[in-house]
């Protein structure tokens, strides 16, 4: 008892007032319940950034959202519950005791429970990623967690410049996310990427991954590429978004055997693999940029062998020329990416 209070005195049994009714009852109940509730959901109004009015639907979890989108819904949610986002003895997860849930990622959306519109639809939530929203609003959700891990290079990244935001590529709810399985991922860039979907559908062209190739590299022991092989979705410092510095180490982390150094280096090799070579895919072999011996003699150019200008006519019935029929200069110059032979100064040994 606090000093200066006074006390009431203990009624004997005969005289206490009589009991109230069960209208009375229940009113005291829910005041009791309410007040319980005003504790627990203290600490996350006082975390929440939206309206404290949407204070009443803290504390419920994901279980008020997956009523309407479950596994029937024609936006179902549920399954995220089985994905990295739902682990909910993980705290860095919104789903963990204590988070945001659905509205970590969707903000404040208790006008999207509770309102109708005219027309009897739900307004939306507050941010619901649709494609009419501020670019901003949309990624803001990602990056409040994933800035250290996918936002390094972002703010400078030729996605964010063409206001490509996470959800365009990811999908947050379903169990796999389609930009992270290597049978799937690929799909994914080439429906904005066409140029590089026809390059990749030319007779020479890199193992690319499919669901397809997939299961045909399985069953032989070999995988097939996916983008991020070579590319850094997220933004780098590397030109074309790659992931190594520039385009011969890409090209040389698989191909060693054309790094170097030579003894006799071929000078566009040590330059840029993309003077002779398309990296996705070409109609001529070995991803070459053009038809060779013609594509050799842009640079070597002068009288007489090995540099005559060849017209194409050395070919049956008209003659059979080995500069043109077979692998042309190749034929010779085998090895044309550099010679560690002392007598290789030709690249013909």
């Amino acid at each position: 008892m606090v000093a200066g209070e006074r006390q009431l005195p203990i009624l004997p049994a005969a005289r206490r007032p009589p009991r109230t009714s069960r209208a009375s009852g229940l009113r005291r109940s829910l005041g009791v319940l309410t007040f319980l509730l005003c504790g627990l959901l203290q600490p996350w109004a006082a975390a929440y950034p939206g309206d404290p009015a949407d204070a009443e639907y803290f504390g419920r979890g994901a279980d008020g959202c997956l009523m309407c989108h479950g596994a029937d819904s024609p936006h179902p949610a549920a399954d995220i519950l089985a994905t990295p986002h739902g682990v909910r003895a993980d705290d860095r997860t919104p789903f963990a005791a204590g988070g945001l849930a659905c509205e970590a990622c969707h903000g404040p959306s208790a006008e999207h429970v509770t309102g109708r519109r005219d027309d009897g639809s739900r307004p939306p939530p507050a941010v619901a990623f649709r494609a009419d929203e501020p670019a901003a609003v949309r990624e803001a959700a990602c990056l409040g967690c994933h800035e250290r891990d996918a936002g390094h290079h972002w703010q400078g990244s030729s996605h964010r410049f063409a206001e490509v935001v996470c959800g365009d590529c990811h999908r947050v709810h379903p169990r796999q996310d389609p930009i992270l399985a290597r049978a799937t991922q690929s799909g994914v860039c080439l429906d904005c990427h066409r140029q590089q979907r026809a390059e990749f559908l030319r007779p020479s062209a890199h193992p690319l991954s499919t669901s397809l190739s997939a299961s045909l590299s399985a069953a032989f022991g070999r995988g097939g590429m996916v983008c991020s092989d070579c590319h850094a979705p997220h933004g780098s410092l590397a030109p074309a978004e790659l992931l190594r510095d520039s385009v011969n180490e890409s090209c040389t982390s698989c191909h060693a055997e054309y790094r170097g150094p030579f003894l006799w280096e071929h000078a566009p090799v040590s330059e840029d693999c993309t003077l002779c070579h398309v990296p996705h895919g070409s109609s001529h072999r070995n991803l070459l940029t053009r038809r060779t011996p013609w594509m050799c003699q842009e640079c070597h150019l002068a009288a007489f062998h090995p540099s005559a200008l060849e017209s194409g006519l050395g070919v049956p019935p008209q003659g059979a020329s080995r500069q043109i029929l077979g692998r042309d200069c190749m034929n010779c110059h085998v090895q044309v990416h550099g010679s560690n032979h002392p007598s290789g100064a030709g690249f013909i040994r």
